[in-house]
């Protein structure tokens, strides 16, 4: 599974419109939490962004220091067309796990989910390994059973605690009360700090 889902894996998806995890805008949790954030300054990494609407979010806030890194070429092609003055130094093709640098803040949004299952543990680590001793990592985890039919794959809380917990310290992780409706009930909002 896990050589399957490379780069030429998901570029087919954007190329064949395979993309039913693109709502087209950020979504309410994302957006409510950015929306509490006061230091404009803060490096930002998106991870596995696809087509990246929550950089356009961020943007509108007043956030400039936003980092989009994606597999695939095509949803980076995509932002360049929607943001042509975004500078392409931000913009980073790789493999998630080739990522270097230090951040601030992480947001996690349907990337975590995509990822082959027995790539988590690499998954937590290298988020350690991104995060700033102060930094952050937040976003959502889907909450419905993990089954071989994915991406995207399921997971629970108790999971995903026994997952972070040894790196990170777990602020939250609950259900996400303003989820979009089609995501109703099916995920979580967390927020986890390095150890």
């Amino acid at each position: 599974m896990k050589n399957q889902l490379n780069s030429k894996y998901w570029e087919n998806r954007y190329q064949t419109n395979q993309t039913g995890w693109d709502v087209g805008s950020i979504t309410t949790p994302l957006k409510e939490y950015i929306d509490q954030i006061e230091d404009k300054n803060l490096k930002i990494l998106i991870p596995g962004a696809g087509n990246g609407y929550e950089l356009d979010y961020f943007l509108s806030k007043g956030f400039k220091n936003v980092f989009v890194a994606d597999f695939a070429e095509s949803p980076l092609q995509n932002i360049k067309k929607r943001i042509p003055e975004f500078p392409e130094s931000q913009l980073i093709q790789s493999d998630f796990f080739d990522l270097a640098g230090k951040f601030d803040l992480i947001m996690e949004q349907t990337f975590f989910c995509a990822l082959s299952p027995e790539l988590r543990k690499n998954y937590v680590a290298k988020m350690h390994s991104l995060l700033s001793d102060k930094g952050k990592l937040f976003g959502l985890l889907f909450d419905f059973p993990l089954t071989e039919d994915g991406p995207p794959f399921g997971g629970s809380k108790e999971e995903y605690t026994n997952l972070f917990s040894e790196l990170f310290n777990i602020k939250t992780l609950e259900t996400a009360h303003n989820s979009i409706q089609p995501r109703k009930a099916r995920e979580l909002f967390f927020i986890v700090t390095p150890k």
